[in-house]
Formats: C-alpha cells, structure tokens, sequence
C-alpha cells in the first residue's frame, strides 16, 4: 500500500470521526443537557446523522467512491449552518423561513467565548468533513 493511499485512509477515517463526534455531541445537547433542537437544528441533523453511517462504511471498507453523496451532503448541511448563525447573530436577520412553533431558531443555548454556538458548532463539523474528503480525494489521485 502506497503512503498516498495511507493517507488518502486516514482522511477517510478523519471524516468519520468528525462525523460521529458532531452525531454524538448534538445527542448529548439534546439528550442529556435537555436543549430542544429548532427546526433549523432538525436540517442540521438530516444531513449530518446521514454522514456518520456513508464514512463510517467508507472508511471501513476504504471506498472512497462515498464522496459522491458525502460532498453534497456536507455542503448542504454546512449552508444551513450558516444561515442558521447568521440568524442567531445578526440582529434583525430572518431566515427563510422564520420559526414560528417552538423553539425560535434565534435562540443560543450556548454561547462559548461569544462566538461558539451549536450552529457553530455544526458549520465547523460539515466543514472539516469537506476539507479531509478533498485530500482524501487528492491523495487518492497522487502516484507515489
């Protein structure tokens, strides 16, 4: 096995990790702190909980042909992160659709350092599930 291939894995198993960390993280806000996902929380969820179980066969079968239906879905999930924290932190900014039943997707139950939200949170985890598939996808394309 060539070292490019070896990394082309390790970035593979990169993504999953970050995947199952972000899973598990927004199941521990919701399950054990007791925080009620918005709707906006719910979307985030749709795409990331997905993406746990695609890497987590990618990576154990080291099939990197999953990038097909990982890339869509981590910028999607990414999108919504964003516009979900600009929602919480531009006042005056209203999403596309304003939530109108239970929690509003304005509210912040956590706040680290003044920037760090669980939208934050997510946008970071469907970014660094993009960037390691690229260099998975690079790597597998360099000849050693």
């Amino acid at each position: 096995m060539s070292s490019n291939q070896t990394k082309s894995q390790l970035f593979l198993l990169l993504a999953w990790l970050v995947s199952m960390v972000a899973t598990l993280g927004s199941l521990y806000f919701s399950e054990i702190r007791g925080f009620i996902p918005c709707d906006l929380c719910w979307f985030q969820r749709i795409f990331m909980y997905p993406l746990t179980i695609i890497l987590g066969v990618g990576a154990f079968q080291n099939d990197l042909s999953v990038k097909r239906f990982v890339f869509p879905m981590a910028l999607i999930g990414g999108s919504i992160s964003v516009m979900h924290y600009m929602e919480q932190k531009i006042p005056g900014f209203g999403g596309i659709k304003p939530c109108v039943s239970g929690v509003p997707c304005n509210a912040q139950y956590i706040n680290w350092f003044g920037f760090v939200t669980i939208p934050f949170l997510a946008l970071t985890a469907f970014l660094l599930i993009t960037i390691f598939m690229v260099l998975a996808h690079v790597y597998s394309k360099k000849v050693d």
